[in-house]
């Protein structure tokens, strides 16, 4: 016990202790001496403490030893540190306990090695940092009550170090391995008053999580870690704006993000947080000042912020904005102007605001699909035809095949009497191969070409061939456009060129030695014949064996069963109106009593269950009011695991803006998939990244239940008789069904077989042959 003379000194004078004061504070300062008066040999160490050395008695050693080098207390604990190292063993308790077993080990699943090093990190080096804390000699300059501040200063660091790991939900076990280690140093710099030179020595995210505590009032050392980390990483930093709003250096990281993310910088300016609105208004930096500007000048904020770059540079003032949104047509055309421009500064905003004007006039003109044209496309009268281009790439994931057309020919008549080679221009290539593997799809691609003269037109599909081995290898996009539109175009000439492209690609990618580029150009010259001789099962065969895949035509009804021969089916349906709708009318599918039983008795989900033939069991959630259907979806998809039901077919009834809660629970199980919405290249990559080997139906544009419930009736009636699933046969059947039904004819082609969804076969095979170090070309 070491007696404070000092705060002794300040009661008596009527001073405050810990709070208190009066008749409190002199019964707290006689405990004290009360303490002190006994014996000041006893140890009061906290749990986890390494035990006192007990050797023979010598004689007494006068030489002081190493306070940074020794493992046991040079001096009792003074009674009021005892509170801090208590709360130091109450987190060491709590994260013992997170694994379930209070054994003093923090366990981290699957790594033995990781689980020693945090384990010695928690268990040793944190108790030693506890004993080197109230070892630590006064430095330099400071008295006794600083000296007390500092070591409380390292107890608090300590505590707020698990206290952080407790919390986080998803610790990294070699981040706070990591800590452990940094802070072990920054208590001996920081009681040789050598911050500022730690911190240069170790400018990285260990040392500003612990310099939040430790570095209390080194005013340089902690400008130095915040501004180095914050120039470095600035979008991580304004995050913790908060930790620093109010330092003088706060402007200099504020600045560097509002290039990055003006669109945080502006929710600062509108926060109600005094300390975070004023840093943002007092950072001295143009964007900065026109970011806050927008937040508290214009009358409509949100919709102005987009056109940031239009106020920075000068084009615009804040009521031209305000004036151009309050016109829905003229926002749209300007953001398109802004895409266009290619601005960096606010891409994310007007990128953004542009994605969802676009599907605003998308569902617009769908919702009129049965009304004359002059009504129906209205709303796109004034648009040019760059804005018509933008349109249509962006409303792919929900744009009819009619809103389509009536777009594109739109497109065409504004365009005259320039070329498709201008529009591609002005674009400036923008979406290129989107724009063709639609314009293919939808059988417009002949139309669009003619706009251009033979040469031109060989150069513009050359191009939209050519490049594909650039960008990262998991980069594909563009890769499988180029697959889909090959299964669109029909024009044996064009064909001939792009096939003739796809060679020289692939042997310049050879000479190159491009790994993406050999794989990409092998796969496309391999689909262009597989497309060809797809249409049968012989053929079907002979294509998959070419691309080093399993059947792209058949899935085996083998693999659909589970050990107990069921086959497992999930339904997904949600809780606006469509799908309300959507679940009515398949239930209705089920109605023959004799062959299906229907179970809606839960709160959740419907069970339907095959009475003859194979044992086929759905489980289909209830579309319950949003957000309750997502809690349906949880719910079941969790009963479904705990009772080690592991469904090998999901359907998705939904509209595209629903697939990712969909895809998220997706397994490896899944052997099919069919997907009631638009399959585009980030749905099927998505989908096969969950489930590898599955099978997918998808559709060109956003799916309906009049086509989709006809498919699932006829998947059915195969998995009954216990028939492998063969898509060949099953769209010749469908085929024939909407035959007589034209008005669901045209909706029906949208939707695409597996075997010929060149997307999701192209993806399948990159991914197999990228993971072979070497191939060759057949």
């Amino acid at each position: 016990m070491v007696l404070d003379i000092a705060l002794l000194k300040n009661l008596s004078t009527g001073s405050t202790y810990g709070g208190l004061r009066g008749r409190k504070a002199i019964i707290v300062a006689l405990i004290l001496l009360l303490f002190y008066f006994q014996d000041s040999s006893a140890q009061q160490k906290p749990h986890g403490f390494p035990p006192p050395h007990n050797g023979p008695k010598h004689k007494k050693d006068t030489t002081r030893p190493n306070p940074y080098l020794v493992d046991t207390l040079l001096a009792p604990i003074p009674f009021y540190h005892s509170y801090i190292h208590d709360k130091i063993d109450k987190e060491l308790a709590k994260a013992d306990l997170a694994d379930g077993h209070a054994d003093s080990v923090i366990s981290v699943v699957g790594d033995t090695a990781l689980t020693i090093s945090i384990t010695r990190s928690f268990f040793d080096t944190i108790p030693r940092c506890e004993v080197l804390a109230e070892n630590l000699p006064i430095a330099g300059g400071r008295d006794s009550v600083m000296e007390n501040q500092q070591k409380l200063r390292v107890l608090t660091a300590l505590w707020e170090l698990l206290r952080k790991y407790n919390n986080d939900p998803k610790p990294d076990a070699l981040y706070y391995i990591n800590l452990v280690d940094n802070m072990k140093s920054m208590i001996v710099a920081a009681n040789e008053n050598k911050l500022l030179d730690f911190a240069k020595m170790n400018p990285n995210i260990y040392t500003l999580d612990n310099g939040k505590v430790m570095m209390e009032g080194q005013h340089d050392a902690r400008q130095f870690i915040y501004t180095y980390i914050g120039l470095e990483d600035p979008a991580m930093m304004v995050r913790r704006l908060a930790e620093f709003a109010s330092d003088s250096f706060a402007g200099v990281i504020i600045k560097a993000d509002a290039r990055i993310e003006p669109e945080l910088i502006f929710n600062y300016a509108t926060s109600t947080n005094k300390a975070i609105r004023s840093a943002i208004q007092q950072t001295h930096d143009t964007l900065v000042q026109d970011i806050d500007a927008i937040a508290s000048r214009s009358a409509m904020p949100l919709k102005a912020l987009p056109f940031l770059s239009d106020l920075y540079y000068g084009r615009l003032s804040i009521l031209a904005i305000d004036s151009i949104n309050r016109d829905p047509v003229s926002n749209y055309r300007n953001l398109c102007r802004l895409t266009m421009q290619g601005d960096s500064i606010g891409r994310y905003s007007y990128t953004r605001d542009l994605e969802f004007r676009t599907l605003q006039l998308v569902r617009k003109m769908n919702e009129l699909h049965e009304s004359p044209d002059n009504e129906r496309f209205r709303c796109i009268d004034s648009l040019q035809p760059q804005d018509l281009y933008l349109l249509m790439v962006l409303g792919q994931d929900e744009i009819y095949t009619s809103t389509y057309l009536g777009t594109f020919h739109r497109l065409l008549d504004r365009m005259k009497p320039k070329t498709g080679n201008w529009l591609l221009d002005t674009m400036r290539y923008d979406r290129f191969r989107t724009f063709v593997r639609m314009a293919a799809g939808y059988d417009m691609l002949a139309p669009f070409l003619a706009t251009m003269d033979d040469t031109i037109r060989k150069g513009v599909m050359s191009r939209f061939v050519d490049g594909l081995e650039k960008g990262p290898s998991a980069d594909l996009e563009d890769a499988v456009d180029v697959a889909d539109a090959f299964g669109s175009i029909r024009d044996s000439a064009l064909s001939a060129l792009l096939e003739e492209r796809v060679k020289l690609d692939y042997e310049a990618s050879y000479k190159a030695r491009s790994k993406k580029g050999l794989i990409i150009y092998s796969l496309l010259a391999r689909l262009f014949a597989a497309d060809h001789i797809s249409d049968n099962d012989t053929g079907a065969t002979v294509a998959a064996r070419s691309l080093h895949l399993p059947s792209i035509n058949k899935v085996l009804f083998s693999d659909l069963v589970s050990d107990s021969g069921i086959v497992y089916q999930q339904v997904f349906f949600f809780g606006d109106e469509d799908g309300n709708k959507s679940y009515r009318t398949y239930l209705e599918e089920f109605a023959d009593a004799k062959t299906w039983a229907i179970d809606s008795t839960g709160n959740y989900w419907t069970t339907i269950y095959s009475l003859s033939g194979r044992k086929i069991v759905i489980y289909a959630n209830k579309p319950l009011d949003e957000p309750d259907d997502e809690d349906a979806q949880t719910r079941l998809c969790k009963f479904l695991a705990d009772s080690g039901i592991r469904p090998r077919i999901m359907i998705h009834r939904g509209h595209s803006y629903h697939l990712p809660q969909t895809i998220s629970k997706l397994t490896p199980d899944v052997r099919i998939v069919i997907l009631g919405s638009c399959g585009g290249f980030h749905n099927l990559s998505l989908v096969l990244g969950r489930a590898p080997d599955a099978h997918i139906v998808s559709s060109k544009q956003t799916g309906t239940g009049a086509v989709n419930d006809p498919i699932l009736v006829s998947l059915n009636k195969h998995l009954l008789v216990g028939e492998d699933v063969n898509w060949i046969t099953i769209w010749t059947e469908l085929e024939d069904y909407f035959a007589t039904r034209l008005e669901l004819r045209e909706k029906f082609s949208d939707y695409v077989p597996p075997q010929k969804n060149l997307g999701a076969i192209f993806i399948k095979a990159y991914r197999a042959l990228e993971n072979e170090s070497t191939h060759t070309i057949k």
